[in-house]
């Protein structure tokens, strides 16, 4: 239901360019039939290629003894794996047990007594395994290559060293059982939202060594792949937007119940939860408690086009924490504006220009807190909130303030899409006639073929 309002607020969009009427409708037509046809909710057309891999390489295999390297590797250009971490779990197809790991270990040990004449015990016998990545200042002798954060995989834009995980195991198998290597199935990574696809077999990994002048590699590799979906997420969004200019008296406010209605898990404006509910287990996902708002966010965006010059215009954006449970660590924002194509200077924040497809539209930026100064987004209070300006170049063929040009098209916070006001209540230009035939057309066949939508989903 949430992508549902997504797409009809696209088509309200679509509805308030400066297209001819007819345009408009073939264009509202055509993605409600895409979004009644299309069988899967896992695509991001802001990151085509957005995707973690867990890659197995065989290093060594004999009957009853195999050496295992396990990557996981974050290849989103935005969203990343904040704490708790990952998860990884699988499915042994056969009777295989964990006998040892570094980089890495397993929540449970399970029933090991088939094992107990053995005089050492594996590190796990459960059919099903979770494994979890070693924290930061593990013991030296349990470490290897880039291991032991917590779980933490970062976006490739925003940190490109840090968002690979990896851990080596050691797998034998029960005594009853023939010993040969089975690639298990059933992957998760333990990460709301994401969902992962069996292994299939891939050319093996080449190794370089001896500094370059030899390459080894694995006797066999497969490979899985998870993709992230905010409706698995999250039936309901986590962020809205508001809107402001200087040449607009009244502030757009996020829509009534964004992310929810319910005030069951919300406390006043500087008031903080209970004792009780603030205790809770660091290694899962903390329910969020915002503070009572109409919109019930636990992140608020601001969008103010601040000042206009003559060959530039100034815009104000302020990310506002309103979650007491929560700090968010290496945030992120993701617009979508076709002015971005001309930043001049971004202040207090990191930026980086994003064109997936490389074919010369530039109209997606992704804005990131500076290290150590404001990369941390506080829970909610007085200090929970970051905000930066951007210095836009005018281009004189396409810049208007006219129609909510001035506003973002999309926004996104860590990689979630934010509910955007309806573009009938944008700001506007004092001398803009909000009211026409045209306009009231363009809303009648919107909401039309927006109560059609409803009905199919």
């Amino acid at each position: 239901m949430f992508l549902s309002f997504l797409f009809i607020h696209r088509l309200f969009i679509a509805c308030h360019t400066k297209m001819g009427a007819k345009l408009n409708l073939v264009l509202a037509v055509t993605i409600i039939l895409f979004t009644i046809s299309s069988p899967s909710h896992g695509y991001d057309p802001l990151d085509p290629f957005g995707k973690i891999t867990i890659k197995w390489d065989l290093l060594l295999s004999s009957p009853g003894h195999h050496t295992v390297q396990v990557k996981l590797e974050n290849m989103q250009e935005y969203r990343h794996v904040d704490k708790p971490g990952w998860k990884l779990s699988w499915h042994w197809e056969s009777k295989q047990v964990i006998w040892d790991m570094r980089g890495a270990e397993t929540t449970e040990q399970g029933n090991c007594s088939a094992f107990a004449s053995s005089g050492t015990l594996p590190h796990c016998c459960l059919r099903r395994p979770t494994i979890v990545d070693l924290l930061p200042g593990a013991p030296f002798n349990t470490q290897v290559s880039n291991c032991c954060r917590g779980g933490v995989l970062t976006a490739m834009s925003q940190d490109h060293t840090n968002h690979v995980s990896v851990f080596h195991m050691t797998i034998g198998s029960f005594p009853d059982d023939s010993g040969e290597f089975t690639m298990p199935s059933n992957f998760d990574i333990g990460v709301p939202g994401y969902s992962c696809d069996n292994a299939t077999s891939v050319a093996p990994t080449k190794y370089s060594t001896d500094k370059g002048r030899r390459k080894t590699q694995a006797l066999a590799t497969w490979e899985a792949v998870c993709v992230y979906s905010q409706f698995r997420s999250s039936q309901s969004p986590k962020c809205c937007v508001s809107l402001s200019a200087f040449y607009y008296r009244n502030i757009v406010p996020c829509p009534t119940c964004s992310c929810g209605c319910s005030s069951s898990h919300c406390v006043k404006p500087g008031e903080m939860p209970p004792y009780l509910e603030q205790k809770h287990d660091p290694e899962e996902e903390v329910t969020p408690v915002v503070e009572c708002t109409k919109h019930m966010c636990p992140i608020h965006i601001h969008w103010h086009v601040k000042v206009n010059y003559r060959e530039y215009w100034r815009v104000k954006i302020t990310a506002t924490n309103l979650n007491t449970m929560k700090n968010y660590t290496d945030w992120n924002l993701v617009v979508l504006h076709p002015n971005l194509k001309s930043v001049e200077q971004v202040f207090s924040f990191n930026y980086k220009s994003l064109t997936p497809y490389h074919n010369g539209i530039n109209d997606t930026g992704m804005f990131w807190g500076v290290k150590f100064y404001n990369d941390v987004l506080l829970q909610a209070g007085k200090i929970g909130n970051v905000q930066t300006e951007l210095l836009l170049k005018k281009d004189m063929g396409n810049f208007s303030f006219r129609e909510g040009w001035a506003f973002p098209r999309r926004i996104l916070f860590n990689g979630d899409e934010c509910v955007m006001p309806s573009p009938d209540d944008y700001p506007r230009l004092p001398s803009y006639a909000s009211s026409s035939s045209s306009a009231a057309s363009c809303s009648f066949v919107t909401i039309l073929f927006s109560y059609l939508l409803l009905l199919f989903v």
